[in-house]
């Protein structure tokens, strides 16, 4: 099997037109005139959501202001494609339906602090020379930082079915590694959007080993985990080309660390992928898995 450049590991017909007609009809409910970007699509989610709230909270100035607000509105958050967000703890919202953390832009967002912007936009950079700036912009146009860590303390990252587009991860001093964990919440909202694009139901009832959680997984997180794995791994090996000192340390443990996991999901990959029944979407996460350890 012939490898796929990232580029074209994340390319499929239908995605594009899913988001267009998802944030269409979201803007249909809340009465603006929302774009057609991948921004757009992203901004949409936080101001249903918002709205929601607002309406639950009987708050008429903040349902007001969800239901006007469009992107252009927000470019005092923007970088680029990209809104970055900088929210306090105290800000992370929690739903009734989910213990996820999650943040919604409104009428009090501060911009994110020069220092975010910037580190954010490296990141991007790294990301893009290595192939994998179409799926950042297209798959995690909002990026919400959340705690800065050290290169020895765990980073948590995240994304939510909800507010697809955005992408909330702690993070540290180095470009290379918020990018890798970008690169890795932007793969789940892009299966998300793949999924949901060819209308794929998998069963909720098989499921398969994983490495990552070390217990049995349902075959949807089993195949998240898959190809979000699978993309760090591509961006890691060639973003440690050029790294140095304690972050090339910390890649170079990382890509140890996923190709031995890797190994061990090789032999349960196609019996997982055959519940798929769009190939478009199996023969990416195939290719994708067979780049980082390539079926004996």
């Amino acid at each position: 099997m012939s490898a796929l450049s990232p580029e074209a590991l994340v390319a499929l017909d239908g995605i594009a037109d899913h988001q267009r007609q998802r944030t269409s009809r979201i803007a249909s409910v809340l009465g603006n005139r929302l774009g057609a970007s991948a921004l757009d699509y992203a901004v949409a989610h936080h101001l249903l959501e918002g709205a929601e709230h607002a309406a639950r909270a009987r708050d008429a100035d903040r349902l007001a202001w969800y239901r006007r607000t469009t992107v252009r509105d927000l470019t005092h958050l923007s970088a680029g494609p990209h809104i970055v967000l900088s929210p306090r703890p105290a800000d992370l919202l929690r739903s009734e339906i989910s213990e996820t953390a999650y943040y919604l832009v409104g009428p009090d967002t501060s911009p994110a602090p020069p220092e975010a912007h910037g580190l954010v936009r490296a990141a991007l950079a790294s990301a893009t020379e290595h192939g994998f700036g179409s799926l950042l912009t297209q798959h995690a146009p909002v990026v919400c930082l959340l705690n800065r860590r050290r290169l020895d303390e765990t980073l948590h990252s995240w994304a939510l079915t909800r507010l697809p587009g955005t992408v909330f991860t702690d993070y540290t001093a180095h470009p290379e590694v918020l990018a890798r964990d970008l690169i890795h919440e932007a793969a789940h909202n892009w299966l998300n959007d793949a999924l949901a694009a060819y209308t794929v139901s998998l069963p909720a009832d098989v499921t398969f080993f994983s490495p990552w959680r070390g217990t049995p997984r349902p075959l949807y997180g089993f195949l998240h985990a898959c190809w979000a794995f699978s993309l760090t791994v591509l961006y890691t090996r060639q973003a440690r080309c050029g790294a140095t000192g304690a972050v090339a340390s910390f890649l170079d443990a990382h890509l140890r660390q996923q190709e031995g996991r890797f190994a061990s999901v090789l032999d349960s990959l196609a019996e997982a992928l055959s519940f798929v029944p769009t190939e478009a979407i199996r023969d990416r996460i195939n290719r994708a898995v067979s780049g980082v350890v390539p079926p004996a």
